[in-house]
């Protein structure tokens, strides 16, 4: 599977774009894995919040921002392509609403992003809480995964 990581202009300031990639791959990795998905290529977009407007505008019909928009498209030739924009400004202002740390926020971003390629939807309140517990599973597994390979 190929994973690009893509910094529209300006989003790459302050980013600590090593350590996003590692996350990216081990979220993508286990999500794939657990929910049995076959992407070939997933391109994730970091963003501001007048891109991911425009696009949510666009796409979607809805005029504010928001923290992630996912597209999933099979090709002529059957290739599988997942594509998240992320507003970085979303995230941050996101994590700082909830108090959390900027690299948690964007966690769950990208699982949330990554379930909605699995299938999840979150457009009713049933839909929200089954997504939001998946979230949570998640950053629980990666986080075990995580403390693990520090006590090697």
């Amino acid at each position: 599977m190929e994973i690009n990581i893509i910094y529209s202009d300006g989003c790459s300031n302050n980013l600590q774009k090593k350590e996003i990639r590692k996350s990216i791959k081990e979220i993508s990795s286990l999500i794939i894995k657990e929910e049995n998905i076959n992407p070939e290529i997933l391109n994730f977009i970091f963003c501001d919040d007048k891109m991911i407007r425009e696009y949510n505008k666009k796409y979607l019909g809805h005029d504010y921002e928001t923290d992630i928009l996912t597209f999933f498209e099979e090709d002529d030739n059957g290739v599988k392509e997942g594509e998240l924009l992320i507003s970085i400004d979303t995230v941050r202002s996101n994590s700082e609403y909830f108090k959390t740390e900027f690299s948690k926020e964007l966690q769950r971003v990208v699982i949330h992003g990554m379930l909605h390629l699995s299938g999840y939807k979150d457009s009713k309140i049933s839909e929200r809480k089954a997504i939001r517990k998946k979230e949570d599973y998640y950053l629980k597994t990666l986080n075990n995964l995580n403390n693990a390979g520090k006590n090697i």
